[in-house]
Order: structure tokens, then C-alpha cells, then sequence
């Protein structure tokens, strides 16, 4: 903040001075001063500040944000902490929505618990924007199913969208792997593709106000997906040639001196890892080109985990196609880094879910370098080329040392283009902890009068 400079007493200045300067009309205006004071809480957030993100999960608040009252008062207590923009998940692992359309059911009922009828996000749009604050609206792409609770388009209407997984025990879809709670799709799978466009374009049109949307979970479900037949046609389209063992000549599940099973590469295995991030690839294309063509200025965004080292385990190059990952890692092919799609992403955050801060002064293995808040933001920027990110916080990893809250939010917003909290539940369920997000806060952004 510019410091104020100092200006003489008024018995200093005459009425033709105050003319001159333009100060007259803040002296005819000085009674009026204790009515604008009331205001000042409510005065949108700094625009030139770094982006102040809360992400608001949809069932986990399920039942505090049924009441738009709840609503208004955790946005404006966000927008008095410096928060410039919400992310507001509207379509949750099960792949119900919280919104009205026909072509998903509605998320009316959580846990016995069941929502009173209104605009749910309607209601975050209007009051934060009364706030200056900015929302997002966010999807949970390729998932369509919670295995925990059987529930959602896989289990009543589309087995055919799940994911095929590879295991040490065989094949078999991801709906039987009751221990992963979101029922992951094949994103090659017949129709859903195109039922996620429609998705988009209904929320997109149904809300025109939105600035934007954030999608979630674009990816495979790990190394082992998919493994489905239509997978593999597609594989052989790309290589120009038949995988005479499948899977096998992809990889194979071998068991380590641990006797923990691990991945032995076959063949194929090094293509089959830059065909899957090209499917992720052009499926950002799509689903970008579907935003623009429904709200041209709507903000694309995504979120991904930062731990690039490992993350081609789910099929996802989130990287600057002018970044050369061949030249750090084995895995990627020569052509594996024109598969980055960070160009087509407008609002990027990177989770940066590490219990370590500071960087080990000792870090001079890759793994060292990436695995904490700070060096993963320094490698991040590399592999980004430029490319804006806000590095994200796992509010309830850093629980059993709370003061490391503060800590990451620091080191974020010190090194990357802003800072994302995961999310709000858990400083509505431990309320003690928002002491260290304003803390965190503190010196990096212009907040909002408290008066």
C-alpha cells in the first residue's frame, strides 16, 4: 500500500486554494464520511493483488452451505481476509450436479440429509460478486460414479463409462475397487465425452455470469487405467501397429525385494504413457474449444496435483510444450512434452500437498528438489515456462502442525502467482485454524477495511 502523504491543517489553506486543489468537495462531503466508514468492509478486494483462492467442495459442505444465510456470511468473512476468488464445485465425484438440468441428476440428498430448494450456486455468484470476488465453477470431469455409497450415472444408467483397471489379480472395472471412493471413467468411453461438453454448455447458459470454470479430476485414474478393449484400439490406431499380449506388452506387475508390487515396462510401455497424455491433451482441447464457443471470456481453468515427476501415472502433461521432460526423466518419449497443455489453460492451480515447507538445503536429487511447498513452486516455473499457477495449500495435511498453514500460504504466494486453500470444511470444522490463514495472508495482499 502507498504510504498517504501528510497535508496541512485546513486553517492553512484558502477557500481559493481548496478550488484549486480540488479538496472542497471532500470538506462539502466530510459529514457523509461516517455513513461511507460503514461501508468500507464491504469495498471489493484489490484487483491488482494475487489471486486469493478458496475452493467450497460439494458434499463436504453439503449441509452447512444448504442455507443461503451460511453462504453470505463465509463469503464475506472470506472477502475480509483478502479473498479474491471462489471455486465452487458443482458436479462431485458421483457425477450428480448442483444445479437444474436434465442431463444429470440432481445432488439434492447427502448423507440423509436433504437440501431446501434454492440457487445454490446462483446464490455464491451474487454475493460474491456484491464483494468484487470472482467464482469459478467446478466439475469433477472424469469421474461419474462414489464407489463408497454405489451411487451416481455409472451405477443406475452407464457401467460403460468405467474405467477397465489393470491390477495384479487382472482386469476388472473400477466400480469392484470399493477402497477408491470416486468411480473414475474411461475418457475414451462411447458418448461421455460429449455428454461432458453438453454439461458445460448447460451451466455455462444457465449461468452467464459465472466468470468461469475449473475442472477437476482430468485424468485416468492412475498407471493401471484404462485397460478397457476400446483403449486399446485406439493405442493401435496411434502406434500403427497390434499389441500381440494385452496387457503384457504394455507393463506387468512384478513384486520388489519389498514385496510390494511394482510396474515392469513392456514393449509398448513408453508410447502407451505419451498416447495416454495425448488423449488428456486433445480432450482439453475440446473441452476448452466447447467454453469459448458458449462464454468466450470465461475463464478455463484446472486443477492438477504438482508432482510432475509421477504424475504421467494418470496420463496428464500439465507442462509447457517448450519444456523438455526427456531430458529429466526416463519415462517421457522425445515427442512426450507435445502433449503439454498448459498453453490452453487460463486459471492454474498446482497442489502443492507437502507437509515440507522449505526446501532441504540438501537438495540435490530431483526427488529433494520437488517434494516441498517451496522447491516444487521453484520447479513448477521451470517446466511452466512463465505460465501463471497458484500454488495450492491441503488445509487438513498440515493439521497436526497447524503454524505450517501459515507457512505454506507464505511460501505460495511468495513464489507463485497466488495461493488456493483445500478447503473451507476444515476451518469451518476447526475454526481456530483461520487465525493462521490471516496470518498466511498477512503483508502479501491489500484487505478489505474492517471497520
Amino acid at each position: 500500500m502507498k504510504p498517504v502523504a501528510q497535508r496541512p491543517p485546513q486553517w492553512q489553506l484558502s477557500w481559493h486554494k481548496l478550488w484549486q486543489k480540488g479538496l472542497l468537495m471532500v470538506l462539502l462531503l466530510a459529514p457523509m464520511g461516517r455513513l461511507m466508514a460503514q461501508k468500507n468492509a464491504e469495498k471489493p478486494t484489490d484487483s491488482t493483488a494475487k489471486h486469493i483462492i478458496m475452493w467450497v467442495d460439494a458434499t463436504a459442505n453439503f449441509q452447512t452451505f444448504s442455507h443461503p444465510d451460511s453462504i453470505d456470511y463465509y463469503v464475506r468473512k472470506l472477502h475480509l481476509l483478502g479473498f479474491t476468488d471462489l471455486v465452487v464445485d458443482v458436479r462431485p465425484v458421483s457425477g450428480e450436479v448442483l444445479f437444474n438440468t436434465s442431463l444429470a441428476p440432481k445432488l439434492q440428498t447427502w448423507k440423509q440429509f436433504t437440501r431446501p430448494n434454492f440457487d445454490y450456486l446462483g446464490r455464491f455468484i451474487t454475493i460474491a460478486h456484491t464483494f468484487g470476488m470472482k467464482v469459478h465453477a467446478a466439475m469433477n470431469c472424469f469421474s461419474a460414479g462414489h464407489n463408497y455409497f454405489d451411487r451416481g450415472p455409472i451405477y443406475t444408467k452407464h457401467a460403460e463409462w468405467a474405467s477397465m483397471q489393470y491390477t495384479p489379480a487382472g482386469r476388472l472395472p473400477i466400480t469392484q475397487q470399493k477402497k477408491k471412493y470416486a468411480a473414475m471413467v474411461n475418457p475414451l468411453a462411447k458418448g461421455y465425452l460429449p455428454h461432458m461438453k453438453k454439461l458445460l454448455k448447460a451451466l455455462l447458459s444457465a449461468y452467464p455470469t459465472v466468470d468461469g470454470v475449473v475442472l477437476d479430476r482430468v485424468r485416468y485414474d492412475g498407471i493401471e487405467a484404462d485397460f478397457s478393449d476400446t483403449s486399446r484400439h485406439a493405442f493401435e490406431k496411434y502406434i500403427h501397429h497390434r499389441v500381440e499380449k494385452f496387457p503384457q506388452d504394455i507393463f506387468t506387475w512384478v513384486k520388489n525385494d519389498a514385496q510390494q508390487w511394482v510396474v515392469r515396462p513392456g514393449k509398448w510401455y513408453a508410447l502407451w504413457i505419451e498416447w495416454r497424455a495425448k488423449v488428456i491433451h486433445d480432450v482439453m482441447v475440446a473441452l476448452r474449444k466447447q467454453v469459448k464457443q458458449v462464454r468466450p471470456k470465461a475463464l478455463f481453468g484446472t486443477y492438477t496435483g504438482a508432482w510432475y515427476p509421477t504424475y504421467y501415472e494418470v496420463g496428464v502433461n500439465f507442462a509447457h510444450p517448450s519444456y523438455h521432460p526427456e531430458r529429466d526423466f526416463t519415462w517421457a518419449t522425445p515427442r512426450y512434452h507435445t502433449t503439454g497443455y498448459m498453453p490452453l489453460i487460463d486459471f492454474y492451480m498446482a497442489g502443492n500437498y507437502y507437509p515440507t515447507i522449505e526446501q532441504p538445503k540438501n537438495a540435490t536429487d530431483e526427488g529433494t528438489q520437488w517434494y516441498s511447498v517451496e522447491g516444487s513452486c521453484r520447479q513448477l516455473r521451470r517446466l511452466l515456462c512463465g505460465h501463471p499457477f497458484y500454488g495450492s495449500v491441503l488445509i487438513d495435511q498440515l493439521a497436526p502442525q497447524p503454524e505450517k498453514i501459515s507457512r505454506a500460504i507464505q511460501m505460495n504466494l511468495s513464489l507463485s502467482d497466488g495461493v488456493m486453500l483445500f478447503d473451507i470444511s476444515h476451518l469451518i470444522a476447526h475454526p481456530q485454524w483461520w487465525n493462521e490463514v490471516e496470518k498466511g495472508l498477512q503483508g502479501h495482499v491489500q484487505q478489505p477495511s474492517k471497520q
